[in-house]
């Protein structure tokens, strides 16, 4: 083998390497995605975030009984809406707050009625 071709395949084994890492960094979901909250015991409260275009954390465990106020920390307005239609906000400007009691135990699925891709979770462990 030639130092040409010894330097060729090490090139093309860089840029491998380089498109690897750029692909596993893009297939990731950042941290807060992945945050799942513990069971706040005998109910009470619990918070998420709506941050830009996103809900923290993603997944939210929480006791029946658990009032979960949301909090628009971002400069767009966003909804917390049920895809059940169970709960629904109005418009939330920026620094707007809302929140939802829930009694009965169920994993309730939620999004942003303004940007359809914003969802979130919910679980009520009885």
């Amino acid at each position: 083998m030639s130092i040409r071709t010894t330097l060729s395949v090490v090139t093309l084994a860089a840029a491998g390497l380089t498109l690897a890492a750029c692909s596993s960094a893009a297939a990731s979901p950042p941290a807060a995605a992945t945050a799942v909250a513990s069971p706040a015991p005998g109910g009470g409260a619990a918070s998420a975030t709506i941050v830009d275009f996103g809900f923290a954390p993603v997944t939210l465990t929480v006791a029946t009984g658990t009032t979960v106020r949301w909090t628009n920390t971002g400069s767009a307005s966003h909804t917390v809406t049920a895809d059940d239609g169970s709960f629904a906000s109005s418009t939330l400007a920026s620094g707007a707050t809302y929140q939802q009691t829930f009694t009965t135990a169920g994993t309730y699925a939620y999004h942003c009625s303004i940007h359809r891709s914003m969802v979130a979770t919910v679980v009520v462990q009885p």
